[in-house]
């Protein structure tokens, strides 16, 4: 059986609050572990109105303590911010307080823009997105904490120490993020909600690429997909169109909060707007629970992929709710 996760990025609709989305993050994921999802993503943004997601090391702490078994994780942790041996205590300290639930996504790409990269950068440079193998590489045996004798940070521990460690991903929108996965040996999630025209060729890279690794020993694939379901497919079309002219904007350049279908009935599209919405409407899976779950399967096998990470952005709480248990009842999933 397929497995289902989902990915939250904690939305923050028009008149609402950060605080209001985090919340209802934690009651998704409360609502998707009585669905029957195996796992539990939340983002890392930077200044933005849109997300209140910036620190998911904080957030997984609290959905797992809210949570029972589903597992859960960051998709993902932004490396060029961190050292990997401050990220490999932070993702310690979950698994030691949830062990074998913790999942740690990793990633390229800053999450925001060249000013506040700036700022998060904790010294006078930034970690290069060119040294990110080195990064990986560190994180895992600090992780494992098996540096060899001759290592410059041999003796060094990343604390606590433990029976269990967090489960490592590598995150990816294009092929360059899917040789690092095959070479480390790690599963790979491919963002298919990002860059769908590169994830058949991401994929495959991945696969005839893939070293075997003490935690893999074959590939293993998740897809990221943006998806939508209600009870029927003219309403999910409707209910799709605040993230359909959210990330229309995006890639005009603005950004802000997720307004209402109704607002964006009443938006005074421009010539470029409307091109672009709709290329972004053909991007994602809307309809019907069982409509979706075909749709899904279709691009599964398309893929080979192993899972699929379901991203669902409603300007209405309730109707996010809904559709992540559609989903999980047209693929037969139920909870442990």
């Amino acid at each position: 059986m397929t497995k289902l996760g989902v990915l939250d990025q904690s939305p923050i609709r028009d008149g609402g609050s950060a605080a209001q989305a985090l919340g209802e993050t934690v009651a998704l994921a409360k609502a998707c572990e009585s669905f029957g999802y195996h796992r539990y993503w939340v983002a890392e943004h930077h200044n933005t109105t849109s997300f209140a997601g910036s620190a998911p090391e904080i957030l997984i702490g609290k959905i797992a303590g809210e949570t029972k078994h589903i597992r859960v994780g960051a998709g993902g942790v932004m490396m060029p911010h961190y050292s990997p041996l401050k990220v490999a205590e932070c993702f310690k300290m979950l698994e030691a307080l949830y062990p074998g639930r913790i999942d740690l996504g990793l990633g390229r790409a800053p999450g925001t823009d060249p000013r506040t990269t700036a700022a998060l950068q904790p010294g006078p440079k930034a970690y290069p997105i060119e040294v990110f193998p080195q990064q990986i590489e560190l994180l895992q045996q600090f992780l494992a904490d098996d540096f060899p004798p001759d290592h410059p940070y041999q003796g060094i521990h990343a604390m606590p120490l433990g029976p269990t460690q967090p489960e490592p991903w590598i995150l990816g929108s294009s092929v360059q993020g899917a040789l690092y996965a095959a070479q480390f040996g790690l599963p790979y999630c491919h963002a298919h909600f990002i860059t769908p025209e590169a994830s058949e060729q991401s994929v495959d890279a991945y696969r005839r690429n893939f070293k075997p690794s003490t935690k893999l020993a074959e590939p293993y694939v998740a897809l990221g997909v943006n998806v939508l379901a209600a009870e029927t497919a003219e309403l999910a079309r409707h209910l799709v169109k605040p993230r359909n002219l959210w990330v229309t904007q995006l890639y005009l350049g603005s950004r802000g909060a997720f307004i209402s279908p109704e607002q964006v009935d009443a938006h005074s599209f421009t010539v470029a707007e409307s091109r672009m919405y709709e290329t972004i409407q053909r991007r994602g899976v809307t309809g019907t629970g069982p409509e979706c779950a075909d749709r899904l399967r279709a691009l599964g096998a398309r893929h080979g992929s192993d899972e699929f990470i379901l991203l669902t952005i409603t300007y209405g709480h309730a109707e996010r709710v809904r559709s992540y248990e559609l989903i999980a009842q047209a693929f037969g999933v139920k909870a442990v």
